[in-house]
């Protein structure tokens, strides 16, 4: 008993370890005395001197004190404040090095979750961007005070501690640019920040989108109230010191919570949406709608989409967790007919005009989950070739699963988000489909979150 509790990690103990592989938040993973030990900033092959910062169950946490052999991956982040943000995770890696951790990602969550799987099917090497930078379309950044100047940014990890953000070099430069100015206006008409803790003060997070085909910017300001002292003033300002900003918007959250936007949207100038390109497909984004936050690497993804989909034309296609219709309208050309299901009614709206405004007649939407849709539309007599489903990061639905292997589709193809829950989901449907690849994409260059798309088919 006495040996055991010597080998147990204790807070503030150094010791020397070598690091493994890559965790899914970007942490160097290895073993000491065979307990798991994550070190935020280590990279697999790096021997480092560790410092114990938490001993949970099962495994502890640690801080690198020193380096005794570096990775050939290791790099002196670009960005300044890369220690202190938390947004981007494994900035200080190559971006080569980065491709492969993502890949590693996604085999180790195979190895967890299927790992009768894992040894029949390939995993091809990541998809990346040619220039791996000002890649974010959209910034939303949390207001604060300091020297009595108003700032913007990110809470630092663990705190609400507002970490400004002068220039991040993962957001397009519009973004940084517009951001910097309004903190300006805002600090010379003296407008109060919203402070949490009180619940007082009017603005609480500035938004800013840019369309990256279009060049359009749409800006909104997230407020604790709908009127506040200076706000013709504010609007004023902005539209002659940007007039780059072609739509500006309010929005209004008084609510206590995390949150970003409230219900209420508000028009102040310019236009009430902005318009955004996706190959030839054009879509219309107002303050609040979601839209992918890397276009060119969504090209990308939507391709691999269409090469795992292999439509001839004849096909009946489902786009299940369809949102705003994005991914159907992508192969709605080679289609038979596009159906998408959706539980956000708003974004089936959207996703029908999109499809009106796109000239495509083959397409059909309802609100509802794809469990209930399916049996419904196979009990009309409508059956599809192929089912194509984008899930949130908690994955399928069990009971679409059941579905889905009810109906046995020639063809399923899984878009995710989360390796973990892909590899969990795969196991289930392999009891009919056959596993034919998995595909990696980099969606978000120096963070640790890697996008895959699987191919089945029907055994």
């Amino acid at each position: 008993m006495s040996n055991q509790l010597t080998n147990k990690l204790e807070v503030g103990q150094s010791f020397p370890i070598t690091i493994k592989r890559i965790g899914i938040n970007g942490e160097g993973v290895g073993y000491f005395k065979r307990q798991v030990v994550f070190i935020k900033g280590a990279l697999p092959g790096e021997e480092v001197v560790a410092e114990v910062t938490n001993v949970r169950n099962g495994f502890a946490e640690g801080k690198i004190q020193r380096i005794r052999k570096a990775s050939a991956d290791r790099v002196e982040p670009t960005c300044k404040i890369y220690d202190k943000c938390g947004g981007c995770q494994i900035q200080h890696a190559s971006y080569e090095g980065q491709l492969g951790y993502k890949k590693d990602i996604v085999v180790q969550a195979m190895e967890k979750y299927a790992k009768d799987l894992l040894e029949k099917t390939p995993i091809r090497e990541t998809i990346g961007m040619d220039h791996p930078w000002n890649y974010r379309n959209k910034s939303q950044l949390q207001t604060g005070l300091e020297k009595n100047k108003i700032i913007a940014g990110l809470y630092s990890q663990n705190s609400h501690n507002v970490v400004d953000i002068g220039h991040c070099p993962i957001q397009h430069e519009d973004l940084n640019k517009v951001t910097g100015k309004v903190k300006k206006i805002l600090t010379r008409l003296n407008i109060p920040v919203y402070n949490e803790r009180k619940n007082k003060g009017v603005i609480r997070t500035i938004v800013a989108r840019v369309g990256l085909r279009t060049g359009q910017i749409q800006l909104v300001l997230v407020t604790g109230a709908k009127e506040f002292p200076q706000k013709a003033e504010l609007i004023s300002e902005i539209k002659k010191r940007m007039p780059e900003v072609t739509s500006l918007m309010q929005n209004i959250n008084n609510q206590m919570t995390s949150v970003i936007f409230g219900r209420e949207t508000v028009y102040l100038a310019g236009e009430e949406v902005i318009e955004e390109k996706l190959g030839d497909l054009s879509f219309e984004l107002s303050a609040r709608a979601f839209f992918q936050l890397n276009p060119e690497q969504t090209v990308k993804l939507y391709d691999e989409v269409k090469k795992a989909a292999a439509l001839t034309g004849t096909e009946k296609v489902v786009d299940a967790y369809c949102g705003v219709g994005t991914i159907g309208l992508w192969l709605a050309k080679d289609a038979k007919e596009i159906r998408g299901m959706d539980i956000t009614k708003e974004a089936i709206i959207d996703a029908k005009q999109n499809a009106l405004s796109h000239g495509f007649t083959n397409t059909h939407y309802e609100a509802g989950h794809a469990e209930q849709v399916l049996p419904k539309w196979l009990r009309e007599g409508w059956k599809p070739d192929v089912i194509i489903t984008d899930p949130p990061r908690t994955g399928c639905d069990e009971e679409f699963l059941k579905t889905v292997l009810k109906i046995q589709p020639k063809k399923f193809v899984y878009v995710s988000c989360n390796p973990s829950t892909l590899a969990r989901d795969l196991k289930v449907l392999s009891s009919a489909y056959e596993v034919k690849y998995l595909q990696p994409v980099d969606m978000f260059p120096h963070t640790s979150h890697v996008e895959c798309v699987a191919q089945l088919v029907l055994k």
